[in-house]
C-alpha cells in the first residue's frame, strides 16, 4: 500500500480521531457479533501503546441504532474504561476531547444521527477535526464513501491508515494483481447489474470463474431458461451474454451450477428439490446451488496447477440464501472446496459472504476475510477508494 500508516507518524501523547468499524449486529441492546470490532484491535492497541488518547468515530447503518451497546464490548476487549458521548457536536464532546488524558478511550455516538455526515458538510467536518491532533482511518467498510468522517477530516489533520486498512488493501489488491496462479473467482450474490463493471475488470485477470447465487439466474435467462419466481434481472440477460463472449476472448473458463436447489418459498423450505436449470418450474425460487457445484472448483483449478501446487481464490457473494440452513449447503460445500485446495491463498470479499463464513465457524481457515463488502468489491474492481485517496502518501 502506498499510503502512510500509524507506523509512519508520531502518535505519542496525541489526541487521535480513529474511524473504526463499529457497524456490528446489535439485538436487544447487545452486540451479537464482534468480528469487525476485533479486527481493529491491533490498531487500537498500538495507539494505546503510544500513550495516545483515542477518540472513536463510527456509524451504524440501522436507522436509529445507538452505538452505546458497543462501549462495554470495547471495554472488555481493550481492558480499559470507555467513555460514551451521546452527541459529537455537544459541549460534552468538546470537553471530552480537550481534557482526554493519554491512554483514555472516548466513543462518540453514531455519526449518521447527523445528516451532515453523509452530506460531507464542511462545518460538520471542521467540528470533528477540531477535536483531535491526528486522524487514523481503520474502517475499511466505508472507504468507498465520500462522507465527512472519511474524506473531510483528512483535509485538516495529518491522516494515515490503520493496520486493518493496510492489510485489507494489501491482501485484496495482491490477490488480484499478483496472484499465485491459477487465479479462481467465485462470484455470487443477487444482482448482475451491481457487478457488471467488476466482472469486466475481473474476467481478463482470472483463469477460472464460478458464478452462482441469484445472479446466475440472469445468465440462465440469457441461455434460454425460465427461472420461475426467482430473483433475476431479465433486462441484463443480453449483458450477461456479452460477459460470456468476453470470457471466451480472454481464455477465462466460466462455470455455472449444473443443478440448483429450488423451493416454492424463500422464507421456508417448501417442496425443495434439486433440478437442472432447464427443469425450474413456474412456482419455483432458486435458493441455492447444488453442493455438487463445489466439485467444479477443484477440477477446474487442478487443470491449471503448476508444479508449485499453488493457487489463489477470491470469493464474493454467497451461492444461496444462507440465512436459512436448508439453503446454505451449496455455500458450505464451496467453503470446504476452497480450503481443500493445495497451497491456496483464499480471500473472502466481505459482506454477506464474510458473515456466512464467520457464522459457519470457518473464518480462520481462509487467508483473509474482509470486513467490507462494498469497499472490497470496488477495490477488486480496480477503482480508487475515496477514503484511501484522502490519506497521506508514503
Amino acid at each position: 500500500m502506498n499510503k502512510k500508516t500509524i507506523r509512519d507518524i508520531d502518535l505519542k501523547n496525541k489526541r487521535v480521531l480513529v474511524r473504526v468499524a463499529l457497524n456490528v449486529p446489535i439485538k436487544d441492546n447487545q452486540v451479537t457479533d464482534s468480528f469487525r470490532i476485533e479486527a481493529s484491535l491491533p490498531t487500537l492497541k498500538y495507539l494505546l501503546e503510544q500513550n495516545a488518547s483515542l477518540l472513536l468515530l463510527s456509524h451504524h447503518s440501522k436507522e436509529g441504532q445507538s452505538l452505546a451497546p458497543v462501549a462495554p464490548v470495547l471495554e472488555k476487549l481493550l481492558g480499559r474504561p470507555v467513555t460514551f458521548v451521546a452527541d459529537i457536536l455537544s459541549d460534552e464532546a468538546k470537553a471530552a476531547a480537550k481534557y482526554a488524558a493519554p491512554g483514555t478511550i472516548t466513543l462518540f455516538e453514531n455519526l449518521r444521527f447527523h445528516p451532515e455526515e453523509e452530506a460531507n458538510d464542511a462545518n460538520f467536518v471542521k467540528a470533528m477535526a477540531d477535536l483531535g491532533d491526528v486522524y487514523v482511518d481503520d474502517d475499511f467498510t466505508v472507504m468507498h464513501r465520500a462522507h465527512a468522517s472519511v474524506v473531510g477530516i483528512p483535509k485538516y489533520l495529518p491522516a494515515v491508515a490503520g493496520l486493518l486498512v493496510e492489510k485489507e488493501v494489501d491482501y485484496i489488491t495482491g490477490a488480484i494483481e499478483h496472484p499465485n496462479r491459477p487465479l479462481a473467482a467465485i462470484i455470487g450474490g443477487a444482482k448482475v447489474s451491481t457487478k457488471i463493471e467488476f466482472l469486466k475488470y475481473l474476467i481478463p485477470k482470472v483463469d477460472v470463474l464460478l458464478i452462482g447465487g441469484a445472479m446466475a439466474n440472469t445468465f440462465f435467462i440469457g441461455q434460454g431458461h425460465e427461472v420461475g419466481k426467482s430473483v433475476a434481472e431479465p433486462d441484463y440477460a443480453d449483458e450477461s451474454k456479452k460477459l460470456l463472449e468476453l470470457a471466451k476472448q480472454e481464455n477465462c473458463e466460466i462455470f455455472f451450477p449444473e443443478e440448483v436447489v429450488v423451493s416454492e418459498s424463500m422464507e421456508e423450505p417448501k417442496n425443495v428439490r434439486t433440478v437442472k436449470p432447464s427443469e425450474i418450474k413456474p412456482n419455483d425460487y432458486v435458493v441455492d446451488a447444488s453442493p455438487e457445484f463445489a466439485k467444479v472448483l477443484g477440477r477446474a483449478v487442478y487443470e491449471f496447477l503448476d508444479f508449485d501446487n499453488k493457487c489463489t481464490v477470491i470469493w464474493n457473494g454467497p451461492l444461496g440464501l444462507t440465512e436459512l440452513p436448508e439453503f446454505a449447503a451449496g455455500s458450505l460445500a464451496m467453503a470446504g472446496a476452497v480450503v481443500a485446495l493445495p497451497g491456496e491463498i483464499s480471500i473472502i470479499g466481505g459482506g454477506d459472504t464474510a458473515a456466512f463464513i464467520d457464522a459457519a465457524g470457518r473464518h480462520d481457515q481462509f487467508t483473509w476475510v474482509s470486513t467490507g463488502g462494498g469497499a472490497s468489491l470496488e477495490l477488486m474492481s480496480g477503482k480508487e477508494l475515496p477514503g484511501l485517496a484522502a490519506l497521506q502518501d508514503k
